[in-house]
Order: structure tokens, then C-alpha cells, then sequence
């Protein structure tokens, strides 16, 4: 049976003019479905940088409405995304044969506490 996880990186652009971002968080698709893997701290710093209104919209978008999308609506994010936040292309990787998963993916693209 074949097990591949896939996944993408959520980024906050936070001085687009220098294409300067900030990896807030991860998705990963397994199954057909998707999880969201963000880390609280890196949206903290958001709260910093970006006016109110636009932190409501990054942190609304992390937290619940990236869970409700689909993985071909995550394709098409991944090329389309706001001036706000934008999405790597999604990546393929075979995890029967590394020791790569959700957590390993989280600390080493996201956050290593």
C-alpha cells in the first residue's frame, strides 16, 4: 500500500518589496485530508508587523479555515495566494521509506522548541 505524505509550508510575507516571509506554519495532506500544524509564537510576532485587521485575517485563515479546505483547492492556492499569506508547492514524499512525518516536517520547517 502506498503511503505518501504530502505537504506544504504556510508563510506570513511581511516585506513583500524584499520577498522577506515568515513560516507561520505547516499543512499536510494524508489521505485526502488535511491537517494544519502552525506554531502560536511566529503568530505572536504577526501581532508586531501587521495592522490588526490583517492579523485577524492571517490568524482566522490559520486556525480554522485552512482545515476546511480540500487538496486540489490547496493546489490552487499554493499558486494564487494574497499579498497577506502564500502556500509553497506541495511536496510529495514516500514516508515508508524515511523516517519523515507530520512532526519531523513541523520542526524542521516551522519550529524547533
Amino acid at each position: 500500500m502506498e503511503n505518501n505524505l504530502k505537504y506544504s509550508i504556510i508563510y506570513a510575507n511581511i516585506r513583500p518589496e524584499i520577498a522577506e516571509k515568515l513560516s507561520l506554519g505547516i499543512l499536510i495532506i494524508e489521505n485526502e485530508k488535511v491537517n494544519v500544524l502552525y506554531s502560536q509564537k511566529k503568530l505572536n510576532v504577526l501581532k508586531m508587523l501587521y495592522t490588526p485587521k490583517e492579523y485577524g485575517v492571517v490568524s482566522r485563515m490559520v486556525r480554522q479555515e485552512l482545515r476546511k479546505l480540500n487538496p486540489q483547492t490547496l493546489t490552487y492556492l499554493t499558486r494564487y495566494s494574497n499579498n497577506l499569506i502564500a502556500f509553497s508547492q506541495i511536496q510529495n514524499i514516500d514516508n515508508t521509506q524515511s523516517n519523515i512525518n507530520s512532526d519531523w516536517l513541523y520542526k524542521n520547517y516551522v519550529y524547533n522548541s
